[in-house]
């Protein structure tokens, strides 16, 4: 087990140390001159090339990598070119905003798309079943954002059960952070709900007709139990997709916080990429590798702890 941690360790490592390099140089390639931008039309030609000179563009590209990269070893991001505060405190602030809406979407998912899932692989051609062939259907073909709308006008404007916009910190109220950030992880979740509820019930319904589901049948056991023997060969599955799923929400929070206003790093990075703020776009960049790569760890960790053999391919 120490072997199979310690590959997928080093392999996500390579993959963070290719990615932050890849995305240096080609935020470099894409934004070649963000001083105009950042300093405004009106500035003098001796304003940009003090402000060049400050954030370093004046250097050569591979010193200005060096530079960088030996930085992030000292947990040091750099300043935000837009701000001029430090990226990882800015960071700091606004990733659990984004975390607190996507770990909630992904519990959502989880919760009701194995309720769905379980209960229409169980019986397969009933009403849960019907609906989950629709709801595929009709979800994938609505952008998040429209649902978002559609939830703030029935459940904030109309029923006021939740707040329309803005974000309250945990520290603050409890119940005014989950209050908060439930209507934007429900339109997250929606799609997901559905994809593992079809990928377990799918599992499920190919299953149940084995020998092996025919042999605890023979013995006795309640169809509770059977149940639960389903669940967990189906388990691999609907982890995997869920493990996956974090990749896609990440990516959908970011239209989500602007319609929603919450502070996270989605908002920040639709202003990094409006300024050509490199340094405030290659930490959230890296910070999203980052994640992603704990959550494909852990999902590797469960599936070998469901299936041992897995640790061995």
């Amino acid at each position: 087990m120490i072997a199979f941690i310690s590959k997928r360790v080093l392999s996500g490592l390579i993959l963070v140390l290719a990615m932050s390099t890849g995305a240096f140089f080609m935020a470099h390639l894409a934004i070649s001159d963000p001083t105009a931008t950042l300093i405004g039309k009106t500035a003098t030609p001796e304003q940009i090339e003090a402000l060049r000179d400050r954030i370093g563009l004046n250097l050569p590209l591979m010193q200005q990598y060096w530079n960088w990269f030996s930085g992030l070893f000292q947990g040091d991001m750099g300043l935000s070119w837009r701000t001029n505060t430090p990226v990882i405190a800015d960071l700091g602030e606004r990733l659990p905003v984004t975390l607190s809406v996507v770990f909630f979407g992904m519990l959502l998912c989880a919760i009701f798309g194995t309720t769905v899932g379980v209960t229409a692989g169980l019986r397969p051609g009933g009403v849960v079943d019907r609906v989950i062939k629709a709801g595929s259907v009709v979800l994938f073909a609505i952008p998040s954002y429209w649902i978002s709308i559609v939830l703030i006008m029935v459940f904030a404007v109309n029923l006021q059960w939740f707040p329309a916009l803005g974000y309250v910190t945990p520290q603050t109220s409890v119940s005014g952070w989950v209050a908060s950030i439930t209507l934007p992880a429900i339109s997250l979740a929606l799609g997901g709900v559905v994809m593992i509820a079809e990928q377990l019930r799918n599992s499920i319904v190919t299953n149940s007709g084995s020998d092996f589901v025919r042999t605890l049948r023979s013995r006795g056991l309640s169809t509770f139990r059977v149940s639960l023997h389903l669940l967990r060969n189906s388990a691999p599955a609907a982890v995997t997709v869920l493990a996956l799923m974090f990749v896609s929400l990440l990516g959908g929070v970011i239209v989500l916080e602007m319609i929603f206003n919450l502070p996270g790093i989605g908002v920040a990075t639709q202003q990094a990429s409006q300024v050509g703020d490199i340094p405030m776009l290659l930490g959230i960049t890296i910070t999203t590798v980052i994640f992603v790569v704990v959550v494909n760890l852990l999902l590797d960790l469960v599936l070998g702890w469901i299936n041992p053999k897995a640790r061995i391919r």
